[in-house]
């Protein structure tokens, strides 16, 4: 009978997608990523180390907020707004270059706790669009906000505004430069190179009441035409969460749009009984090609998993048992 009860336990566990029992569950737990794409391991030790110590950084501010009981939606609010703060990164400060030599950010976040999400596309003038998709997650009826309708929505608002040359950075200007010239005329990844055409930071984290929480944010594609949107501020595809998982890509997104990735790996899991790493390594290897994309993500009981079929990710991870790792390639 014993060993009857223990096989039908298994059986249980496995039908409903669980990883561990509940009572195992971490008590709090947070991954963010940086962009993916073809980052060269040749890339000066000096500027390799600020990658890491502004991964490392923003992975401290979310941590801060967990530790002391804090929501999951505070902390990825505040690690995203934190990277889009860092002119290292594809979101916020440091954002692509358009076609037309602007700029135009897109994010989204959402509360797995209710499917509360905020999204917007288009912005010019918001100093930390992921601050305001929260908003509109929060106080309107609505959850997607674009262009001319996004920046009115914002002007109704106490979020930090900024003139559009505030995202400008030399880097940014030069890979533009490089693409206006023809060096990058076509999107596809062959254009990649060490994230100088694609990026996105994101967040996803679980509190200690059980909540989950993911928030992405990207400056585009240098040298998108115009108009064009991206995987992150379309819910499901570059940013989801329920009461399984909360998942954040990054990469190509027509590809990652393609296959509504994010929520895809919620559903693999959900019903399919799959773990986390299961359902992220279906997506990468059934439903996208090698190159298009990397995802972080966390599961209801704590478990993270950061994969990519990129040759690299800047990533970071930390939960409340200690575990905390920074990476930017596989092999590290």
């Amino acid at each position: 009978m014993k060993y009857l009860a223990t096989t039908l336990l298994l059986a249980v566990l496995l039908l409903t997608g669980c990883n561990q029992p509940e009572t195992e569950r971490t008590e709090w737990a947070l991954a963010l990523h940086g962009g993916a794409g073809t980052i060269s391991k040749d890339i000066p030790d000096t500027l390799k180390q600020q990658y890491y110590d502004g991964l490392r950084q923003a992975l401290r501010t979310g941590e801060i907020i967990l530790r002391e009981g804090g929501s999951a939606l505070d902390a990825v609010e505040y690690v995203v707004r934190n990277l889009e703060d860092n002119p290292l990164f594809n979101a916020g400060k440091g954002a692509v270059f358009t076609a037309e030599g602007k700029h135009e950010l897109d994010a989204a976040i959402m509360d797995g706790s209710t499917l509360g999400a905020g999204a917007l596309t288009g912005l010019t003038t918001v100093k930390n669009p992921i601050s305001l998709a929260r908003i509109v997650m929060e106080e309107s009826p609505h959850i997607f906000f674009s262009g001319v309708g996004a920046e009115e929505f914002a002007n109704q608002t106490d979020v930090e505004r900024v003139e559009n040359d505030h995202f400008f950075t030399e880097t940014r200007y030069q890979q533009w430069q490089r693409a206006q010239t023809g060096e990058a005329n076509n999107y596809p990844k062959a254009a990649w190179t060490e994230g100088d055409y694609f990026g996105t930071v994101g967040a996803v984290a679980l509190d200690i009441n059980g909540n989950l929480a993911a928030a992405t944010s990207t400056g585009g594609m240098t040298n998108k035409q115009f108009g064009r949107v991206g995987d992150v501020p379309i819910i499901g595809s570059g940013t989801y969460a329920n009461h399984v998982a909360a998942i954040s890509a990054t990469g190509w997104g027509e590809q990652i749009m393609r296959n509504v990735s994010a929520t895809t790996i919620a559903n693999y899991m959900e019903f399919n009984g799959a773990s986390l790493d299961e359902a992220i390594d279906f997506v990468l290897t059934q439903r996208l090609n090698p190159g298009d994309a990397g995802f972080i993500a966390v599961d209801a009981y704590g478990n993270i998993s950061m994969k990519m079929n990129t040759a690299g990710m800047y990533r970071g991870s930390i939960d409340s048992n200690g575990n905390r790792v920074v990476m930017i390639w596989e092999d590290e």
